[in-house]
């Protein structure tokens, strides 16, 4: 049994990051393992973790699973959690509860835990004190090991717990199941060294590691070689990429550069911090037609006095800053959005109103809005909380309204003209209609032919919500 160790998943050291070639591979005896069995992944969390339950389904794939549409149907279940907030943690324990029912009708049934919450000491303690009825527990250095894992289990029959608390290579060759033939997510970083005080990620990813260049590129390269239409780059903070580099000068604008002249068709990227956004950035975006002009930038507040909290490394001044220079180079036709802590400890209602200002000037398209949820071991978890729970709701409230009226108005201004949309699938909507986004991250619902499905069209905008836009083909 190897549990989570928070003290060593905090350390950060000089140690030469490893890039592991041959590290996959299914053992001879678990090849097929998983014929005649059906899998089942529930997915928690951010991009991350989305793109590594579609390496988790192409190992178990590897090993002969299928997938299954229900977990009800599934012989394995796997939970890929995660950590950042309360509410993802409560889910994936009421799931659990809803599969324990399920294991005692199905005793054949294998049940594992994956994810950032796997990462946490506390919620490993909790898995094997009160869920011994579970099979295994694996973390997220360590996905490519998963046919180890089950078979460590199948022999003794016990809850598995094999987590590494480290900080992390890079491991290649991992295959991936892709959820979509259109768009796509390559890893270009894992991990990240910015210990926002209130933040479990650094814990649970490790350090910032670089994938290399040659690699990205090729990861690129093939996929449109198999038809796909878009790419999004994917680190917890992608613009410090390559700063872990000792032997190179390479960075997140010279990575955007070579990404953009593959051709691909779209280069979308994941997540940015403020701190490390360049000016050489700015001007790669808006370089490219190919780059897409929508770009997240985390605030998560607008007082300066919150964010020195934080442990976020900019105020609010140098991020207006930043804010500005992108829309004047960007133009009218980029889109911005951002996260957003309310009730942070400490917060007054001074702070709150300084986000609110905030907001007003930057008129985000659109905003993922939060009230601040302690995680256990983080700085922040120890401070003051001196916000009620009443109070910390009506901020947000407050916030919310003013975040979807600038949202409306964003969409209000598309109404008439063409813009491009990647159609990805039927509209959830109304299954009359095709569903997709622009190169700005607006969902567009379509009336169209399927035929059009997988392709990037033109589409007039005939009306807008808070949330949407709807369109017709225009030809």
């Amino acid at each position: 049994m190897l549990k989570p160790n928070f003290k060593e998943a905090k350390k950060r050291t000089n140690e030469d990051i490893k890039v592991l070639r041959s590290e996959y591979a299914i053992p001879e005896d678990m090849k097929d393992f998983g014929l005649g069995k059906k899998y089942y992944i529930k997915t928690y969390g951010c991009q991350m973790n989305e793109h590594d339950s579609e390496m988790i389904s192409a190992i178990l794939e590897d090993m002969k699973y299928t997938n299954a549409k229900d977990y009800e149907d599934a012989d394995l279940i796997i939970l890929n959690t995660c950590a950042i907030r309360e509410n993802a943690h409560n889910k994936t324990f009421g799931m659990l509860g809803r599969i324990k029912h399920l294991k005692q009708v199905k005793p054949g049934l294998m049940v594992g835990l994956a994810g950032c919450m796997s990462q946490e000491e506390s919620v490993v303690n909790e898995i094997i004190d009160k869920y011994k009825w579970m099979d295994f527990v694996f973390g997220t250095h360590n996905i490519h090991k998963l046919p180890e894992v089950l078979k460590e289990h199948v022999k003794t029959n016990d809850l598995e717990v094999n987590v590494w608390s480290n900080e992390g290579n890079v491991i290649e060759g991992i295959p991936a199941k892709r959820d979509s033939k259109y768009k796509a997510w390559v890893n270009i970083m894992y991990g990240c060294d910015k210990f926002c005080t209130y933040c479990i990620v650094p814990y649970t990813r490790g350090k910032q590691r670089s994938r290399m260049p040659e690699d990205i590129i090729s990861e690129v390269k093939d996929l449109i070689n198999k038809g796909y239409k878009e790419v999004t780059l994917l680190g917890q903070n992608v613009n410090a990429y390559g700063k872990d580099f000792k032997d190179k000068k390479y960075n997140m604008e010279n990575l955007l550069s070579d990404v953009a002249k593959t051709g691909i068709e779209r280069v979308r990227f994941v997540t940015s911090h403020p701190w490390d956004f360049t000016d050489g950035m700015i001007d790669v975006i808006a370089k490219y037609d190919n780059i897409c002009k929508y770009i997240h930038l985390p605030v998560q507040s607008g007082s300066s006095r919150i964010l020195k909290l934080m442990g976020r490394r900019y105020t609010k001044e140098s991020y207006l800053e930043l804010y500005k220079k992108i829309r004047n180079k960007l133009g009218d036709n980029s889109s911005i959005t951002t996260d957003i802590i309310v009730g942070f400890p400490g917060e007054t209602k001074d702070d709150f109103e300084e986000t609110l200002s905030l907001v007003e000037k930057c008129k985000y398209d659109s905003a993922f809005t939060f009230i601040y949820s302690p995680r256990e071991g983080t700085p922040a978890s120890k401070m003051i909380d001196n916000v009620s729970k009443e109070e910390k709701e009506q901020r947000l409230y407050k916030l919310n309204a003013v975040v979807n009226k600038y949202s409306k108005e964003a969409n209000d201004k598309l109404v008439g003209k063409i813009v491009k949309v990647l159609l990805e699938n039927v509209s959830e909507k109304d299954p009359k209609l095709l569903a997709g986004y622009t190169d700005t991250m607006k969902l567009v619902n379509v009336k169209a032919d399927k035929k059009y499905i997988g392709k990037i069209v033109d589409v007039k905008i005939t009306d807008a919500k808070t949330w949407s836009l709807d369109g017709e083909i225009n030809e």
